[in-house]
């Protein structure tokens, strides 16, 4: 009796003992109940076979599952549209209007009369209304999407004509002369990487232009003996002008003045503007399409229009988004130093106040996700031990910071000030 109470393998703990503990109950909530009782049994039978003691079992299964994917981290890389993490974080309005959006909704009926309505047709009344510039309006899915529906729309089998100054790569490999030429455009490439100017593009503009293309270099900056065309010089050449701004600005804002904005875009000329939605505007990944009725119309009734509709919880974000206050991308632009000094200094002292030093330095913030190169945010940060870096990447939640010069820095522009007890948390953990 004595040597069998003493099997270690009698004290394994149960398998509905086990899926009751709160943090698998919690698991199973999101990955299902028959996986977690899987990690559980497989546990058990690790401490049956003398791999792991009875005591480790819980622990055990837990480490078994996949972690929750996409994870939430705190931002605090001064980067305000980190394209590694997401860009624009969206509002707690967008938020609750994505919950509001998984279930039933009315996405494309009208309630008052029973029938089909338009789909998505309170983002689009709220774009609208956003840009009073723009006679129409319509939103796909990216904004390399809009661009190509545009190309594929009007300038199938013809001619975009565009400087070879804006012939840009948008990221991953992919690159704006790729994009075009995929939709059967042919590019007509007009001026040099340095210099164009408007003679260069009247050369060549004739009856088999599709439209001219104005695009916005928003991921880097030339300078020196260089010139560009705007948009109001590119209106006076008789065919419809596409101008990409890229960033998603709806109105001009003080603090970035090189960075276009539709409303000013679409009064200087442009026939059609096209935007993404998850950038400087702070909402979901979306398309924007804003300007001349005709031309919007003749892109909605597109085929291709199809196939690059966004989904219900789009169009409720970026209702909710345009709607709704500040966005969080908006308020950590133009958030005060000062506040941002103060928060790291109050920090510094509860860290300190358990025995672990930091300090707090000056920060150089940027906007990211490809817009306003070489526009600097002064900011602050908490600096720490370089060794930092990796416990904070991998704790819980994940916090990434910069590494510059052997230092962590934490700058907390991007972190909201009701995350500072989670930050200080985080690297008191770290600290252990």
């Amino acid at each position: 009796m004595g040597e069998a109470a003493a099997d270690p393998r009698r004290r394994v703990p149960r398998t509905d003992t086990l899926l009751a503990d709160p943090a698998l109950a919690a698991a199973a909530a999101t990955l299902g109940r028959a996986r977690v009782k899987a990690a559980v049994g497989h546990a058990q039978q690790r401490a049956r076979h003398g791999e792991i003691g009875p005591d480790e079992v819980r622990d055990a299964a837990l480490a078994a599952l996949p972690a929750p994917t996409p994870r939430a981290v705190l931002n605090a890389t001064g980067v305000v549209l980190h394209t590694n993490l997401g860009r624009a974080v969206l509002s707690p309005a967008a938020v609750d209007a994505l919950v509001a959006a998984a279930g039933s909704t009315d996405v494309e009926l009208d309630l008052g009369t029973g029938r089909r309505a338009r789909r998505g047709r309170e983002a689009l009344a709220a774009l609208a209304a956003a840009v009073p510039e723009a006679t129409a309006v319509h939103v796909v899915n990216n904004g390399a999407a809009a661009l190509v529906l545009a190309a594929t729309a009007l300038a199938a089998g013809r001619e975009i004509v565009v400087s070879r100054g804006e012939l840009v790569e948008i990221g991953d490999g992919f690159r704006l002369p790729d994009l075009l030429a995929s939709t059967g455009a042919r590019l007509r490439e007009v001026g040099t990487t340095n210099r164009t100017t408007r003679d260069d593009y009247a050369r060549v503009v004739g009856p088999d232009t599709g439209f001219v293309l104005k695009v916005h270099p928003s991921n880097f900056v030339v300078t020196g003996f260089t010139s560009a065309v705007g948009v109001a010089e590119l209106a006076t050449l008789g065919v419809p002008v596409v101008a990409d701004i890229g960033s998603g600005l709806l109105t001009a804002d003080p603090l970035l003045p090189a960075e276009p904005d539709a409303a000013s875009t679409l009064r200087a000329g442009a026939h059609l503007v096209t935007a993404s939605g998850d950038k400087l505007l702070g909402g979901p990944q979306a398309g924007l399409l804003l300007g001349d009725a005709d031309l919007v119309d003749r892109l909605r009734r597109h085929p291709l229009a199809r196939a690059l509709r966004v989904d219900k919880l789009t169009l409720a974000a970026l209702a909710a988004t345009l709607h709704g206050p500040s966005t969080p991308t908006r308020d950590a632009l133009h958030a005060d130093p000062a506040v941002l000094r103060d928060r790291c200094e109050r920090l510094r002292d509860a860290l300190g106040a358990e025995g672990r030093k930091a300090e707090v330095v000056p920060s150089v913030a940027v906007v990211g996700g490809g817009g306003a190169p070489g526009v600097e945010l002064d900011s602050w940060a908490l600096s720490l031990p370089e060794r930092y870096a990796a416990p904070l990447r991998l704790g819980d939640p994940p916090v990434l910071g910069r590494v510059v010069r052997g230092r962590l820095l934490l700058d907390l522009r991007c972190v909201s000030a009701d995350a500072d007890d989670t930050l200080r948390d985080a690297v008191l953990r770290t600290a252990e």
